[in-house]
């Protein structure tokens, strides 16, 4: 798969509104079909399937209190991954899946940032 049609994760913009950005991006991620033809396949040698599986567990839990040190550990090397897997992704739905799938995982992430100093 060659780069085309995946947008940069730069390129990608968190939602904004009344401060439910991460639920509500959750759900729409939730509620769109998991594109076809890709279970089991691998991208720049990252599973799609178990990296969405992955990130979604990881949201959940933030969601429903906080993730701990592994947790986000975890969310980070997830970020990793999908920033190896859009580049190399073609197919338009595709990539706008696994495009919202990045920015739901940095918006999470964020939660665990250091404040500025």
């Amino acid at each position: 798969m060659t780069g085309r049609g995946a947008p940069a994760p730069s390129e990608v913009e968190p939602p904004t509104g009344d401060g439910d950005g991460l639920a509500g991006l959750r759900e729409e991620h939730w509620a769109a079909p998991f594109p076809e033809g890709i279970r089991g396949v691998e991208v720049n040698g990252v599973d799609l399937l178990m990296v969405d599986e992955a990130v979604a567990n990881l949201v959940d839990r933030e969601l429903d209190g906080g993730l701990d040190g592994d947790g986000v550990a975890r969310l980070w090397s997830c970020i990793h991954e999908l920033d190896q897997v859009l580049p190399g992704i073609n197919e338009e739905y595709c990539a706008a899946f696994y495009a919202r799938l990045r920015t739901l995982a940095g918006i999470a992430a964020a939660h665990h940032l250091p404040p500025a100093s």
